[in-house]
């Protein structure tokens, strides 16, 4: 999503996987849910196929969408250069037709947060489910905002993340929120520096993100109200229960 001043961050897939090619933490989590799947499976807001294709590359089916042309194309890119044959079509998640069921729908890394209302919410779950064999489950990982968050001083840029660059140096994202509280909204102007091997600024990128947060009790009306049968909200990808502020929300929705 673009504001009147910034393109996209998706609109710049080399940068993005800059940044987060490299990133893990959730990867063992999708694999290992991927293979006990017991069918294909399909990520939604898949990007440039950071988990996409550790699961094909673990020997699972998996497909894959994403709203950015330009993130598919290099996910494709990727994919032929690793000797691997995935479908991965550009696709909007309130409102998709992959023309198959899958054992497993996938949307990982705060996918679900670019949906921006309810109407939009219940939209992208409701073409979730029909995606869904009997007996099969969306996975749905997304962070949850804690008064932390919400008391971080406004408009302030907040270091994020960071990783090397090849050849020394690195390259840093810095977020300037803006937040609506009562919305559960978030407006980011997002700046990425590339560092050289000194730490001296080289090139700044300016991006604009727009998010929307939702909470545990709220994911579980919207999975009612999307015809899902049952559902579980976990706290981590080690399956504790979802109690503390700074725990990640991990949610299985099921159609029986």
């Amino acid at each position: 999503m673009t504001d009147a001043h910034h393109p996209s961050p998706y609109e710049a897939p080399e940068l993005y996987d800059l940044l987060f090619d490299g990133l893990d933490f959730d990867i063992p989590y999708w694999v290992e849910t991927a293979k006990a799947a017991g069918g294909p499976v399909l990520e939604m807001a898949c990007g440039t196929g950071r988990i996409l294709l550790a699961v094909s590359k673990a020997g699972v089916e998996i497909e894959g969408f994403d709203a950015s042309p330009a993130m598919i194309r290099r996910l494709r890119d990727k994919a032929g250069a690793a000797g691997l044959s995935v479908r991965a079509e550009t696709a909007d998640m309130r409102d998709f037709d992959m023309g198959r069921l899958y054992a497993r729908v996938f949307c990982g890394f705060n996918g679900f947060a670019h949906c921006g209302s309810i109407a939009e919410q219940i939209a992208c779950l409701r073409a979730s489910l029909r995606h869904l064999e009997p007996g099969g489950a969306l996975v749905l990982h997304m962070t949850y905002p804690g008064p932390a968050y919400w008391l971080e001083p406004e408009d302030k840029a907040v270091f994020e993340h960071e990783a090397p660059l090849p050849g020394g140096g690195k390259i840093q994202l810095w977020d300037r929120r803006r937040k609506d509280i009562v919305g559960q909204r978030q407006d980011s102007e997002l700046e990425i520096w590339e560092l050289d091997a000194a730490e001296r600024p080289k090139i700044v990128h300016t991006y604009a993100t727009t998010q929307r947060w939702v909470y545990p009790f709220e994911l579980e009306l919207l999975f009612a109200a999307a015809g899902f049968d049952r559902w579980d909200i976990l706290g981590g990808f080690d399956g504790r229960p979802l109690r503390e502020p700074d725990d990640q929300m991990v949610a299985w929705a099921f159609k029986n």
